[in-house]
């Protein structure tokens, strides 16, 4: 009795270590027919390579990135305009300011004035949101406000 209770135990124990290594040899079978490599080895080299292959991307983006970057620090990225009328008189408010400013709030205002004549073109340089040469108007003011 006991040697058929032992028995039956050792077969059923027989059938599930069975059972796991077919899962196993047909899992190892997939893997290997899907990636065209005939060895487990032979998968994990192909993945190291890549990845060692993507470091050096990686790394290779970064420093492009960081050109890109300190290139945009310099390039205009604040936008600020502001409408007035120029003299006071019903007009309506056809001249206008405009405030092209990079990331430290250096850059230009351009003051486009409406007279009958036609337009009037004067342009100031800004440094860090202030006047390098000349000082500011109220209305040269809001639009650096507005771009900042």
């Amino acid at each position: 009795m006991i040697t058929n209770f032992v028995l039956a135990f050792f077969f059923g124990w027989i059938m599930v270590i069975t059972f796991i290594v077919y899962k196993l040899r047909n899992h190892y079978n997939q893997l290997t027919s899907r990636t065209r490599r005939r060895s487990i080895d032979e998968i994990l080299d192909a993945v190291l390579k890549q990845g060692k292959s993507n470091e050096t991307n990686q790394q290779e983006l970064k420093k492009e990135l960081d050109k890109v970057q300190s290139h945009l620090k310099h390039s205009y990225q604040k936008m600020g305009l502001v409408r007035f009328d120029a003299f006071g008189k019903s007009e309506g408010e056809q001249s206008f300011v405009l405030a092209l400013l990079n990331e430290n709030n250096d850059g230009v205002i351009l003051n486009f004035i409406y007279i009958h004549d036609g337009v009037r073109i004067y342009a100031k340089q800004i440094k860090g949101g202030k006047g390098e040469k000349h000082e500011l108007s109220e209305e040269e003011k809001q639009a650096v406000g507005k771009a900042g």
